[in-house]
């Protein structure tokens, strides 16, 4: 599942894709309570620091939400 990640105060959007998204949303929130930094792996295989009171939102894509909507025929 896709996640995107907006830091505050900046243009920066961290990307990821997770398999565990109840184990994600634990780490980011326990990470917030503490004040800590959260650690984070890119979809380009990069990891980053971001402390928690820098995270302006975090948001994971639903299935739906992943799919086009147009005019063209559907593949």
């Amino acid at each position: 599942m896709k996640v995107r990640i907006g830091v505050a105060e900046s243009d920066k959007i961290v990307e990821l894709e997770i398999d565990d998204v109840d184990a994600f949303k634990k780490s980011v929130a326990s990470a917030v309570e503490s004040g800590d930094m959260s650690w984070f792996k890119d979809t380009k295989g990069r990891e980053v620091g971001i402390p928690a009171a820098r995270l302006a939102y975090v948001e994971v894509e639903g299935e739906a939400d992943g799919r086009a909507v147009g005019f063209a025929p559907a593949v």
